[in-house]
């Protein structure tokens, strides 16, 4: 295999270091520090990712790189640059001060294959309070800056490195260079991971794998249901069944645009209108989580019933992507719940079914580039993230029927407006809140006392971090006179300028 090996400390950009392998077409793995794989034979090279902890406390991340080290090529990003270091006989100890932010190289060995072709003063984005302050008698420098002495170093007789700063991020102006470098120079990698060779591959190990088994999948119109279910059906055909579940808390007419998208791909699509059973189970809660897992059982319920209408299914179909996987094998285990997630909880123990996921190694934007490969409509490609409780978490407070419609037509000028001005595609997700309070206005000459809107629209590239969108005044303006003059029970809008973290996307 042409592979690299992620080794996680739990640092936030070890994400990072895989997107940006995979944009030098090398596939690579994240695993956990201490689960490192017994047959290391797929893999041409480790990365050890940085990490919040320090090599001087006690219980810090301690890898065993026995079947590693001096084996194959290595290479240690910040935490793992100090605990080569250090493990070796080296030095690491607090910084005088904590270098955090951007830096520039002074000195470069551009005779050393790692930093060959980078330039001096490279700018190059550091995030540490430790530094490396004595290097074993065998590792040389080979990059440093004004305030870090050993921002790199090679072990002698050794393909091992070690980096005191971040390559991934986008501060390092040369650090997808030096990854190119380490990749494919170094490591010997070729640059054959390309949405094409997936759709080949993966097209013919499901063929493999599934044989003429019967497949149920539940289709959301999103990106990775849709493009799950065109790979599927690219190797099973018939044998594959779409589920598509109407909760009632969709946006305004999504079922049956849904539906019709789909019509012409070819795919076996069955809709179910299940509002009037969502509707009932949420009667009376309040409570986020409440609600959520009302919509959960609702759902599992409701697909449960209609998958075994079909005779002989033998597999589930899901749309996990690899941050999920990620995430429930991540350095401290399970992150603890924020909130639970209804879309699959549950359905294979109840079902019975072998799980099949196809997008399980991609990255969101891998599974856009894999569904143009296969020719997915740029409309569902390119649609924004929705919860799988719709807009149950976007309604704060009870749910009623009434409070659905007004919600879904505040949504459908927002969103609409976005499309119309160009700003759709600039925003990663959107989407409208109603909230559990009024406010007085005026219409007219009479007083009014009604439901209040919040607009919220974020950038982000996988939804862990995002920041605000900065859309322009005058298309608030025009979005908020239109949602109040329009849409009877609002007479107030308001816009969310809160960031992720420490808010989250979703109000719920």
């Amino acid at each position: 295999m042409n592979a690299i090996l992620i080794l996680d400390f739990g640092s936030q950009y070890t994400q990072l270091i895989a997107r940006r392998v995979r944009e030098l077409n090398v596939y690579c793995e994240i695993h956990p520090f201490n689960k490192i794989p017994a047959n290391l034979s797929d893999f041409k090279g480790v990365i050890l990712s940085g990490s919040p902890s320090s090599v001087r406390d006690k219980g810090a991340p301690f890898p065993d790189l026995t079947n590693i080290r001096g084996v194959k090529p290595l290479l240690g990003v910040c935490y793992g640059a100090q605990f080569l270091a250090q493990n070796s006989g080296g030095s690491v100890e607090a910084s005088a001060t904590r270098e955090y932010g951007r830096a520039n190289l002074g000195f470069v060995n551009n005779a050393d294959k790692l930093v060959s072709n980078l330039s001096n003063g490279s700018q190059v984005w550091m995030s540490h309070g430790d530094t490396i302050t004595n290097l074993p008698e065998n590792f040389k420098v080979i990059a440093s800056t004004a305030d870090v002495p050993v921002a790199g170093f090679k072990v002698d007789g050794e393909t091992t490195y070690g980096i005191q700063f971040h390559p991934e991020v986008y501060h390092s102006t040369e650090g997808s260079k030096l990854l190119r470098n380490y990749v494919i120079d170094i490591c010997g990698c070729e640059a054959d991971w390309t949405p094409a060779s997936f759709v080949e591959t993966t097209v013919e190990n499901l063929r493999q794998q599934l044989k003429n088994d019967k497949v149920v999948l539940g289709l959301s119109g999103g990106v990775d249901s849709s493009v799950a279910a065109v790979l599927l059906h690219q190797a099973i055909g018939k044998n594959l069944y779409c589920i598509f579940v109407d909760n009632g808390l969709l946006r305004k007419n999504e079922f049956q645009d849904v539906l019709e998208s789909y019509r012409d791909m070819g795919l076996n699509v069955i809709g179910v209108d299940a509002s009037a059973q969502f509707y009932k189970a949420l009667e009376g809660l309040t409570e986020p989580e409440a609600k959520r897992k009302a919509i959960g059982k609702t759902f599992i319920d409701v697909f449960n019933e209609e998958a075994h209408k079909i005779q002989d299914v033998k597999w589930l179909a899901q749309g996990t992507i690899y941050p999920d996987v990620i995430e429930s094998v991540s350095v401290k285990g399970p992150s603890a719940t924020i909130k639970s997630h209804h879309n699959v909880g549950g359905l294979p123990d109840i079902m019975k079914l072998k799980v099949v996921e196809p997008l399980n190694a991609l990255f969101k934007d891998e599974v856009r580039r894999v569904g143009a490969e296969m020719g997915v409509k740029p409309e569902i490609l390119h649609r924004h993230p929705f919860p799988g409780p719709g807009l149950g978490i976007r309604i704060l407070g009870d749910i009623t029927p009434e409070k659905v419609q007004i919600l879904q037509e505040v949504d459908a000028i927002y969103i609409n407006n976005l499309k119309n001005s160009g700003l759709y595609e600039k925003v990663w997700q959107a989407g409208a809140i109603l909230l559990p309070i009024q406010s007085v206005g005026v219409m007219g000459d009479e007083r009014t006392y009604e439901r209040v809107v919040a607009l919220r629209a974020v950038g982000s590239t996988d939804g862990m971090t995002a920041d605000w969108s900065h859309l322009p005044y005058e298309f608030l303006a025009k979005v908020s006179n239109e949602i109040i003059n329009r849409v009877k029970g609002v007479n107030r809008v308001v816009y969310d300028i809160s960031s992720k973290p420490p808010a989250t996307i979703e109000w719920e």
